[in-house]
């Protein structure tokens, strides 16, 4: 008995323990809103994940600082920080890389037409905000296309449409050429996966 209430007891605490399943379809299918972690809960989980990438302690605050900024332009702070560690690990010296189209994607969003700081870190504010403000207005187009609210069917479906740049509503792990598993993995770090 004893040693079920341990393992129950550090499956709280080390919410990475599991790994994710793979979630397909509509976004019906997707994690309800009010199944999802809160902000600082979610920040706080991905902390050492953050630091494991050679950011500074003022790095990851200034994650957080970039992110409250941000999401002002009315995204929610979870899921700009899902689509950071999804892109990036929250590393702010994270290499650019090229899209299937040939255009580099820089920053902690890996969003085209952001500046990167790839190898840098004990970054300044500024930088750290305008790579997150970058991959914030860029998600939130794609949000606009899909109704811009706060809703499950109106986030899974940017998510998809900001990795792949198209979107088949009924499956949302339909890659078309980017990552299938995207919107799956970003849905999972909603509700407590780490990695």
């Amino acid at each position: 008995m004893q040693y079920t209430t341990v393992l129950l007891a550090l499956a709280s605490v080390l919410p990475s323990a599991y790994a994710p399943r793979f979630i397909s379809g509509p976004c019906g299918n997707f994690p309800k809103i009010n199944t999802w972690l809160s902000f600082e809960d979610m920040f706080n989980r991905n902390k050492n994940s953050m630091f494991s990438t050679g950011d500074t302690g003022e790095d990851v605050g200034r994650i957080w600082n970039a992110i409250i900024e941000s999401a002002k332009i009315g995204v929610d702070e979870r899921v700009i920080l899902g689509i950071i560690m999804q892109e990036s690990h929250g590393d702010v010296g994270v290499r650019t890389t090229i899209s299937p189209d040939g255009i580099p994607t820089a920053g902690l969003m890996q969003c085209s037409g952001c500046q990167g700081f790839p190898g840098q870190h004990g970054l300044s504010q500024a930088q750290i905000t305008a790579m997150v403000r970058g991959g914030t207005q860029h998600f939130k187009q794609n949000l606009q296309n899909w109704g811009n609210a706060l809703s499950e069917c109106s986030i899974y479906p940017a998510l998809r449409e900001y990795n792949s740049g198209s979107v088949n509503p009924n499956d949302l792990s339909d890659p078309r050429g980017a990552t299938a598993s995207y919107v799956s993995d970003i849905a999972q770090r909603f509700t407590g996966w780490v990695d």
